[in-house]
This record gives C-alpha cells, structure tokens and sequence, in this order.
C-alpha cells in the first residue's frame, strides 16, 4: 500500500499488471516496519474492483495472538485466503522505532495456526466451528549469514504448513542454485518463487546491500550498476540483471515474484516481457489458462 489514503495509484497499478498477464498481486504488510493502510483493505479492494488474485502478507510483528487470529478469521471472510506468513522487521528500523514490537508467535507459530483453521481447530485446540482454507507461503533467505539456521528453520516452517517458498532477492545464481539443491534434499518437494528486485541505481545497490537485512548484492552486480549509472541507464541494466537471473532458474521454480522500486511498476513487466508478458493478449492467456 502506499503512504496516506489513498487507494488510486495502487489499484491504478495492479490494474496495469493485472492487464499485462500479472497472475497473482503480492501486498506486503508493513515493510521494513513502516506504516502503510491495512493490506488487506487493499487486497479486498484489488479483488473486488479488478478480479484479480492476491496474496497477502501477514506479520507477527504488530498484533498479539488474538489480534492475529481475528485477522486471519476476518480475512478469511473476505476471501483473502493466499497468505504469505511472516515474523516481520523490528520496529527500530522503521519510522516509529519506539513502537513495541509484540511477536507473540514467530512465523513458525502463525503458520501453525493457519494450519489448525485448515482444520477445524482453534489454537486452544478446540473445534471453531468450520474449516478454513487458507493456502500459506513462507519467505527464506538463500543469502543468509547463518544459511544452516535458515535452512532448519525453512524445514520447520514446511512442517508447519507452510505450502510454498518465496525467496528473498537474489542476484548471485551461485547462491540460488545452492538454495534450490538443498532445497530439493528435503523430505516432501516444495514449490518455489524466486524474488527478483530490479535495481535502478547504483546508489540503490548500494543502500540495499549495506543497509537493508537479509539483502546481498555481490561486487559484481554492484560493478555494473555503477558503470551504468543512474537514470534510464541504471533502470535497464537492473532489468538485464534481474532477466538473468530469471532465465537461469525458469525451469526450476513454479514463477518469480517481482518487487519493482520506487514505485516503477512497469519495470515488472519489462522483467518479464521475453516470456509473453506486457502483450495485447497477455491477460486473455493467463484467464483462458486458468479456466
């Protein structure tokens, strides 16, 4: 969502993505622990308004256990049922660094919870009446620090009901082929969407990879970026870059999800013009393909 009240560039832009093929409409809750209107307003809206499928990001940062659990119930009467569970960034990084980070439940705990709805159980273990039908994402990190800690805990966020990975940004496909290798050592296949964050700067790179958790740009990249420069030229080069990276792994992952910055939503489709996208009949081959 964007800042204030205001709905009309975000529909206006899932609008355009939606008529250039876009399948699904990733919206994050609270990134980088800013404050934006509630997601899933803007989810219900999209869906609404547009007929267009969403998935909705859902933090552990911000409401106590009963607070989550009222929204995932809510939710679910709204036909938000795609979620993307998520413990969420530490309130010092954002614009109220004094505000009390909850944490309740960790990712693992929510995605428990989910798991439970799906079955009829409250988290007090009781019967609640009916059986949700969320369908639950989780976020890993292939660049992490501490990968082995990454990688339990992506095996027990799948043990938790967790149904598919999205990726955290990556831009060194020596460390995506390592994460989809262990990936694939785990007991049970799971699908994967790898996220892609098309640079526009080298200014950009930089701030990404010095100053935002979870995020790594090698030399290389950052190289580029800085003989691209900024303007147009920046933009195209972190499109080339992220197009890379798509088509090494194509063939690997289920699909990507992009994160365009600054509000430059057509870099998404720029991403992914050589497979089909941005085109007159785009959207009319994504519905008759899901029909």
């Amino acid at each position: 969502p964007a800042p204030g009240l205001s709905k009309k560039k975000p529909l206006a832009a899932a609008k355009m993505l939606r008529d250039a093929g876009v399948d699904v409409l990733n919206i994050a809750d609270g990134p980088r622990a800013t404050v934006r209107m509630s997601n899933s307003a803007l989810a219900e809206d999209m869906q609404r308004k547009l007929a267009t499928e969403t998935i909705l990001h859902v933090c552990c940062r911000d409401r106590n256990l009963l607070g989550l659990m009222s929204d995932l119930l809510g939710n679910h009467t709204r036909e938000l049922h795609n979620l993307v569970i998520i413990t969420g960034d530490p309130p010092k990084m954002g614009d109220y660094p004094k505000a009390t980070a909850v944490f309740d439940v960790d990712s693992i705990g929510l995605l428990k919870m989910a798991k439970g709805l799906n079955c009829g159980i409250d988290p007090a273990g009781r019967d609640f009446g009916g059986q949700a039908r969320f369908f639950c994402a989780t976020g890993a990190e292939p660049g992490a620090v501490d990968y082995t800690r990454e990688m339990r805990r992506l095996r027990e966020k799948i043990d938790a009901g967790a149904e598919l990975v999205m990726t955290q940004p990556v831009y060194d496909p020596a460390v995506m082929r390592r994460f989809l290798d262990d990936l694939a050592q785990f007991p049970h296949p799971i699908p994967v969407l790898m996220g892609l964050c098309p640079l526009v700067s080298s200014r950009n790179a930089e701030f990404l990879h010095n100053e935002v958790p979870g995020m790594s740009i090698p030399q290389g990249i950052r190289d580029r970026m800085a003989t691209a420069g900024a303007g147009a030229n920046g933009i195209a080069e972190g499109i080339a870059i992220a197009r890379e990276m798509l088509n090494e792994f194509k063939s690997e992952v289920v699909g990507c999800y992009i994160m365009p910055q600054l509000g430059k939503y057509e870099a998404a489709i720029s991403v992914l013009s050589e497979l089909g996208y941005g085109q007159a009949d785009s959207a009319g081959r994504r519905d008759a393909a899901a029909a």
